[in-house]
């Protein structure tokens, strides 16, 4: 309590101190008698000194009041140490709950994972050529990543094997004609149409221009008709090709009777160089002639449509059947790029050959332009699509030709891939 008396003693002179400094000087008195400042004549202006003191204690007459301010309790000193000297500890209590703080990473941030990509291998039917631009353009522009697809062209070792690759489920899908799926499915193989690259046919017979110059016997005019021609010695490059010529469909139509047919597989030009052959059964129709002719051998192609074969798909992408449903949703991405990679085609024909012959330059040849000038207007701009009447039909003639034993159902042959389920 002694305490709190002083401290406000010395309050009440600090704040007596500063109020008589704040008086104007005339009221201030001199330090001695001899320059005393006149006195004002209004003694009712001049204010004795305000009293500062207790609320408790009285003041003088006329003295003004100022009350002090509330006395404010201090605790009492407590004995001991004070919190301040406690020692300083970095011990932790393992009860403790410490607040995370964030931290600087030092190490570069784990890479984000690319989306998931399904490989998928195409074996081709032929070496490349303008008939695959389609699956060309789908790469290079890159139709297929986006559909999530990373997709790998390979060539055949033999024409022959691509479908039989693909009934062994040693690739993901190969490339053939409808005819010859028609002719392995009733053998027995599980294949399947599951997309069009071309929608009409590419098969023809190329003759020697030489055995329609000579004259029949007794006739002045030419043997301008491929009946009229004596049997042929004819080369083929798929086993397909053979069994549709020694069939009635070929004799019934125009073609010559007993044609002798010999598999050159990819020898077709060394075959006609040597002389050995009268023709080839090719499904590069609109090349291998141009080939020739630039080797000095003129030829005349029959086109087989014209001869009494329906027409059909000249070029499709079949899949193993069996394996169908493990693939089946990249099958249909892949389908899906192949018809934008098409109409991107049909848009930019030009620019669509410049990236080809880019890509591969194996195909920047002025024969290899020619022959993509006849294959652009037959590109299926609709590769899913299914003609189911066009493929029930070819199933008919086959049967009644005698070349397969019983018709099997169009659902079996081509299956579109995007359609709605029934």
């Amino acid at each position: 309590m002694i305490k709190a008396r002083t401290s406000f003693a010395f309050a009440s002179w600090l704040v007596a101190a500063l109020i008589f400094l704040a008086l104007p000087p005339t009221l201030a008195a001199p330090a001695d008698g001899e320059n005393a400042m006149p006195q004002p004549q209004d003694s009712a202006a001049i204010l004795p000194p305000p009293h500062v003191g207790m609320p408790d204690e009285p003041a003088a007459a006329g003295t003004p009041l100022i009350e002090a301010p509330a006395i404010v309790e201090v605790p009492p000193v407590v004995e001991g140490p004070s919190f301040l000297d406690a020692p300083v500890t970095d011990a932790v209590s393992p009860d403790t709950l410490i607040p995370e703080v964030p931290s600087v990473a030092f190490e570069p941030a784990e890479p984000i994972a690319p989306p998931p990509v399904t490989p998928l291998t195409i074996t081709l039917d032929w070496y490349l050529n303008p008939q695959h631009a389609a699956l060309l353009v789908a790469r290079e522009k890159g139709f297929f990543k986006r559909q999530g697809l990373e997709v790998t062209l390979i060539n055949p070792a033999d024409p022959n094997v691509p479908a039989k690759l693909l009934a062994a489920g040693r690739t993901d899908l190969a490339l053939g004609r409808q005819p010859l799926l028609h002719l392995l499915v009733d053998q027995g193989m599980p294949l399947v149409r599951v997309a069009t690259l071309i929608d009409s046919p590419v098969t023809g017979i190329v003759l020697r221009q030489a055995l329609f110059e000579t004259e029949a016997e007794g006739e002045n005019e030419s043997q301008d008709s491929p009946r009229a021609l004596p049997q042929l010695h004819l080369g083929y490059t798929v086993q397909d090709s053979a069994t549709l010529l020694n069939s009635p469909l070929a004799t019934t139509n125009g073609l010559p009777d007993g044609m002798e047919l010999e598999d050159v597989s990819y020898a077709v030009m060394d075959a006609m160089r040597e002389g050995s052959l009268d023709g080839v059964v090719v499904h590069q129709r609109h090349l291998v002639p141009r080939q020739l002719a630039d080797e000095g051998i003129p030829t005349r192609m029959l086109r087989l449509e014209e001869h009494g074969l329906l027409g059909h798909d000249g070029l499709i992408l079949m899949a193993n059947r069996d394996r169908l449903s493990s693939k089946r949703e990249a099958i249909r991405e892949l389908v899906t790029a192949l018809e934008k990679a098409t109409l991107w085609i049909v848009n930019h024909r030009e620019e669509a050959w410049e990236l080809m012959t880019e890509a591969e330059p194996a195909l920047d040849d002025p024969v290899m332009h020619e022959a993509w000038k006849d294959v652009f207007p037959r590109l299926a701009q609709r590769p899913a699509a299914v003609d189911q009447g066009r493929y029930a039909r070819f199933e008919e003639m086959l049967l009644e030709a005698g070349l397969i034993d019983s018709a099997s159902p169009v659902e079996r042959l081509a299956v579109d891939l995007g359609a709605p389920a029934p």
